[in-house]
């Protein structure tokens, strides 16, 4: 692991050319001073490794030093020919330029490992899409993403969703993320940056205003602090349920905004308590009414109240309806007589 490290760090300088000792701990998840030993060892082995302090300062390689250790293990080499998304790379247009790619590194691996990595590549696929999402459809994609490539300003206009009217943006276009198979475009607006959701952007132009791509802005992170304030702005509506042993295993799959958060082991009966997440009452309400005697609202008092009330509601209606059928057919029959 180490020997792996080491190489690893003497590449990312490669192509980093100067980082600082936190930003390659960050990358490769060890402690500041782990980077410190790791650089004494490099530079023991005569690899020229340099620190500059100060701001802009970090670690660097001495003058044009490079390294052709490039090899790569099995594993890696498996990852490699795992971590595809033919789906995506189609969208950005690049999905005949990656299979051509995979064709040369294929070629280029050593036999015995090249017959690993066909052997994953058969006995595991990755697919990105979700059962219930339909495909999207992003004709902008490629405009927005040579936006990005040139750092031009686009102008759009994009739907806000239902009962909401469009709007237009003049934006500094800054990342493209894709989120299982949906794509959002990262910008810049107004000194802030937000993310749109690319099937949503109805036209599109590039101007020829160009814009200065912050320095210190990071896609991965941004995506990642973006989704984690999303999902605390959601609605929280949780539930305490008792849940048959054949409902189990449904339960994960009820509703489109509700969460599983915990399930207890079974009780004497088989029975098995839970928390779950919704987001709005409501949901909760219509998502659980199916299960009927199969589930089993604990908690809150006012969700299981509802329930009652909706149940014998139903129950009401199917008998009114079985009521007004029945007094249908002897009409019928009064009348033929």
């Amino acid at each position: 692991m180490r020997a792996d490290r080491l190489l690893s760090i003497m590449l990312i300088l490669q192509a980093h050319r100067r980082m600082t000792a936190r930003a390659l701990a960050d990358r490769l998840e060890v402690s500041e001073r782990t980077i410190h030993r790791d650089m004494e060892s490099l530079s023991a082995a005569g690899v020229p490794v340099v620190a500059e302090r100060g701001l802009g300062g970090g670690w660097s390689l001495l003058g044009e030093y490079r390294t052709d250790l490039t090899g790569l293990n099995e594993t890696e080499i498996q990852a490699l020919f795992l971590a595809r998304s033919p789906q995506l790379l189609d969208d950005l247009g690049l999905g005949k330029a990656a299979e051509a790619a995979f064709i040369k590194l294929f070629a280029t691996v050593p036999p015995g490992t090249r017959r690993e990595a066909e052997s994953a590549n058969e006995r595991i696929y990755i697919d990105v899409t979700g059962w219930n999402r339909s495909d999207e459809s992003v004709p902008l994609l490629p405009l927005l993403q040579e936006a990005i490539w040139q750092e031009r300003k686009v102008r759009f206009k994009y739907s806000r969703g239902f009962d909401c009217d469009d709007v237009e943006r003049l934006v500094d276009p800054l990342g493209l993320v894709a989120k299982g198979s949906v794509w959002y475009l990262v910008a810049g607006i107004d000194g802030d940056i937000r993310n749109y959701r690319v099937s949503r952007i109805l036209e599109a132009e590039m101007t020829d205003q160009t814009f200065v791509r912050p320095e210190s802005f990071n896609l991965v992170t941004h995506w990642h602090q973006s989704a984690v304030e999303f999902k605390s702005k959601l609605p929280r509506y949780p539930v305490i349920l008792r849940v048959h042993p054949e409902a189990v295993n449904r339960m994960y799959i009820i509703g489109r905004f509700s969460r599983v958060e915990q399930v207890d082991p079974p009780d004497g009966e088989g029975w098995r308590q839970a928390s779950i997440c919704f987001q709005f009452e409501d949901d909760a309400c219509e998502c659980l009414l199916g299960f009927g005697d199969q589930i089993e609202v604990l908690e809150p008092q006012e969700l299981r109240q509802k329930l009652v009330k909706r149940a014998e509601q139903v129950v009401e209606f199917y008998s009114k309806r079985e009521r007004d059928t029945k007094q249908a057919k002897n009409n019928e029959t009064n009348e033929i007589i």
